[in-house]
């Protein structure tokens, strides 16, 4: 017990980057996609979490070696960097707060039997998660989020089980590339939040960059490394999970995911009770482990978005210290620059992110209003243009981590550098097939 007890201290950002993930890629996009085309985009999880590997471990990696966030990192490659994700980020950013917002929303109102608008849900949704971040900020996430994942991926891989074995037909895994443009708008949905939109890449080197402020214990290079790896491969066992759960119970049933949040909802406990049975204990596991993996990645989104925004706001305006790296990590310790004043800039870091909070809450609020009952469209808009604002941030990754910013030591080898070069070209080629045979 103790070593286990020691990993799950040392053990931080790659599970918060795992909750924040696994959430309505896995729950919505991966049970759908399950649910209407049985194992047929087996394939397009299979590539997605493996071209968009180096960049979020090209996260992890910078802020290991060097001690600072992937944001500094823009900024040393040039201001234009930093302020093009400043203006790109809110393209995104209200749109993925709204639709995990609005999916826990409904999962708690079907659960419980809420009689309330969806609207009115999520923004006492937001309120509690806003008190929370308060408290406790960091520390509360660091501390719950392993244990809800774990959670999660017992009771989806018990009803997985329990689902083949009531399955009578032969599982059919032929694979189908997408042809008509309403297949393929479905394909790029799946693939936009799986695991995650790429610049969540952000995210992690912040909250990597808290741990190492705030643990006592070892967190160096490799283990850092070591985390992300855990967090980001176990998003993957639990999208084939769901990808199963949706092609055992549903597909060839005749019935097709409902686009409406509680109609998506109660679909999602009956998959679960046709492979746990009717019984009372498992419809309250289910509701517990799903509820608590997309409350996770509401407080997680509402954590990060702020936090990436209000650091970035704030890095235009302070020069960036100057690191001296030493043997094979460093930190702000090293700081030389006379310019930099820290205490100056983590009280404006702390301040932007609650104006940031605000910001994101009511733009938020303004769309699950307008939108509230047509959550599968607010799903679909919110991948897709996180799909088609991957390619840019897994560009300035690999130039970052493959730059003289970046110390020696820590940069990719061959093999990271040319799964990083064909992910581009992927991610690339499938944005500008999505543009043409669809947009325009």
């Amino acid at each position: 017990m103790g070593k286990i007890g020691h990993y799950l201290k040392v053990l931080g950002p790659g599970l918060l980057f795992a909750g924040a993930a696994v959430g309505t890629s896995h729950l919505y996009w991966s049970t759908r996609a399950g649910a209407e085309y049985g194992f047929a985009f087996f394939w397009a999880i299979l590539l997605i979490l493996l071209f968009k590997y180096p960049f979020f471990e090209f996260g992890t990696r910078y802020t290991a070696a060097k001690g600072e966030t992937l944001l500094s990192g823009y900024k040393r490659m040039g201001r234009w960097v930093l302020w093009a994700y400043i203006i790109i980020t809110p393209i995104t950013m209200f749109t993925i707060q709204a639709a995990v917002t609005s999916l826990t929303a409904n999962l708690l109102m079907y659960m419980f039997n809420i009689p309330i608008s969806a609207a009115w849900m999520s923004g006492g949704l937001l309120a509690i998660c806003m008190g929370i971040l308060y408290v406790g900020q960091y520390s509360i996430l660091d501390n719950i989020i392993k244990y809800i994942i774990i959670l999660l991926t017992i009771s989806t891989f018990i009803a997985v089980i329990l689902a083949i074995g009531k399955t009578s037909e032969p599982i059919n895994f032929t694979q189908i590339i997408p042809k008509d443009t309403i297949t393929l708008a479905f394909v790029i949905s799946l693939m936009g939040w799986m695991p995650a939109p790429v610049d969540m890449s952000v995210w992690n080197s912040i909250w990597a960059e808290s741990k190492q402020k705030n643990t006592e214990e070892d967190f160096d290079f490799k283990t850092s490394l070591l985390d992300f790896n855990i967090g980001y491969w176990s998003t993957l066992i639990l999208a084939i999970f769901f990808l199963s759960l949706g092609a055992l119970v549903m597909y060839g049933s005749g019935d097709t995911i409902d686009k409406t949040g509680l109609g998506f909802s109660k679909q999602l406990f009956g998959m679960y009770s046709s492979a746990f049975g009717e019984s009372q204990w498992a419809f309250w596991l289910v509701g517990i482990a799903a509820i608590t993996t997309m409350f996770s990645t509401t407080l997680t989104c509402l954590d990060a978005l702020p936090r990436v925004m209000g650091r970035a706001s704030v890095l235009t305006q302070f020069p960036l210290p100057d690191i001296d790296h030493k043997g094979t990590t460093s930190t702000l310790d090293d700081v030389k620059s006379e310019n930099f004043d820290e205490a100056l800039f983590n009280k404006k870091d702390k301040s932007a992110y609650w104006i940031w909070m605000i910001i994101l809450v009511i733009g938020s609020m303004l769309i699950l209003i307008f939108f509230a009952q047509k959550m599968g469209n607010l799903l679909k808009v919110a991948t897709i243009l996180s799909f088609l604002t991957t390619p840019f941030y897994a560009i300035i990754n690999y130039k970052l981590i493959t730059s003289s910013h970046t110390p020696e030591f820590a940069r990719p080898g061959i093999r990271l550098k040319i799964l990083s070069v064909i992910g581009i070209l992927f991610l690339s080629g499938f944005s500008l097939l999505y543009v043409f045979k669809v947009l325009l």
